[in-house]
């Protein structure tokens, strides 16, 4: 009898699986789009921000971002003359392990690693500010391979340090080494052997490659020190090259990929193009001065764009280029997507929380952190209904989980 009744109680009441959290395991988040698919965050922050769930210092120097999985957090950093993987727990930032990647990287705007690791099963990759190229275990922390690419392909240190996160595809690690004859590589990821080298000799820029497919053909798309540039992941061959633009300073917006068209962006008075990409090439659709990103990427929400145009957060529709609306908004910064709602992030420690309304701008509360020394340029993450935010070796974890 009692058995019945619980098969009855299943039935009618069935055991729904826990739901499940949406890993961040590269840069810029599963699709490399700066969007999460989590839900159930909080639509609105009460006064003074959400409730702040700890606090983690001493993880170096750095502008490094995060990748998150299996409650995980793994980012850069440098202390001491040194640069650093490191992985934190997500549920109380103590560090699990750190493993010395290369010497340090040292700059005027901000010594240490700018690169965000990637997770790719077991393993870890992740790009130095020196164009230290590690592959680790991600349950110790234990090195499997190293690489210095800028050495390897003989590319010159771009002067604010190699700021690129690794793209894996299938068996291979996909970089802009920026060498001669060997502007971007694809390595093996199991060895660190070269698998191939594209022919061009374009240097490396700042900004991380996304993938996409167009006219049959999957390519990884890249912004280098000169070129936005189509290469086929399978041979390396170059399938486009586009240079209206680039700024001739730094290049550092990741490209935003929807379909066959992609939207590539810099600041310093250029502005950003819409390339349609087909089996000959690319072709310009539009060319605007409404969107120059400068350290940060647009996310594309709908049909519309909402990204930092130097200091103004812009919305602007994606087919055409018009603009919906500009705003001040946190003032210049980065920007993520989650659950309908922008997560903005400025350059001076303050985060804010819009909508994603094509119509107007709509803000849900705020908060500031204090900014130090340097710019707030680490891009925020959501993971597990975390906030994760980074300020040099300062990291915050904010819980924006709805009650």
């Amino acid at each position: 009898m009692l058995r019945r009744l619980a098969m009855l109680v299943l039935l009618l009441f069935p055991v729904l699986p826990a739901a499940q959290v949406a890993e961040w395991y590269q840069w810029r988040g599963p699709h490399r789009d700066g969007k999460s698919p989590e839900t159930g965050l909080l639509s609105s922050w009460p006064q003074g921000g959400p409730p702040l769930l700890w606090r983690s210092t001493g993880n170096g120097n750095g502008y490094s971002s995060f990748s998150a999985s299996n409650g995980r957090l793994y980012t850069l950093g440098a202390r001491g003359g040194t640069e650093y993987v490191i992985a934190l727990d997500a549920s109380t930032g103590k560090r699990i392990w750190e493993t010395r990647t290369g010497e340090l990287f040292s700059n005027d705007r901000g010594d240490g690693p700018r690169g965000t690791p990637v997770l790719d099963g077991s393993r870890l990759y992740a790009l130095g500010g020196n164009g230290d190229l590690v592959c680790l275990d991600v349950a110790t922390g234990k090195p499997i391979w190293t690489k210095n690419v800028l050495n390897a392909f003989r590319g010159p240190l771009p002067y604010w340090g190699i700021s690129e996160s690794p793209l894996i595809v299938d068996d291979r690690v996909l970089v802009n080494a920026g060498g001669p004859g060997a502007s971007i590589v694809a390595l093996n990821k199991g060895t660190g052997a070269t698998l191939w080298q594209t022919t061009h000799s374009d240097p490396a820029g700042y900004s991380s490659a996304v993938l996409t497919t167009a006219g049959g053909a999957r390519q990884a798309v890249f912004f280098t020190e000169e070129n936005a540039v189509g290469v086929e992941v399978a041979s390396g061959k170059v399938l486009w090259t586009y240079d209206r633009a680039n700024n001739g300073t730094a290049n550092v917006a990741t490209p935003i990929v929807s379909g066959n068209r992609v939207f590539v962006s810099s600041a310093y008075g250029t502005g950003g193009a819409l390339l349609e990409l087909a089996p000959a090439g690319a072709r310009e659709v539009y060319f605007t001065r409404d969107m120059m990103n400068h350290h940060a990427s647009s996310v594309l929400v709908g049909e519309h764009l909402y990204g930092f145009s130097n200091s103004i957060l812009t919305a602007m529709r994606f087919a055409d280029g018009q603009v919906a609306w500009r705003d001040r908004s946190v003032g210049k910064g980065s920007i993520i997507w989650a659950d309908d709602r922008l997560y903005l992030f400025s350059e001076n420690g303050v985060v804010g929380l819009a909508e994603a309304n094509p119509t107007r701008y709509v803000e849900h509360g705020r908060f500031r952190i204090d900014p130090g020394s340097y710019p707030t340029w680490s891009h925020p993450i959501i993971t597990g209904g975390r906030l994760i935010i980074r300020e040099q070796g300062n990291v915050y974890a904010y819980d924006v989980r709805a009650r």
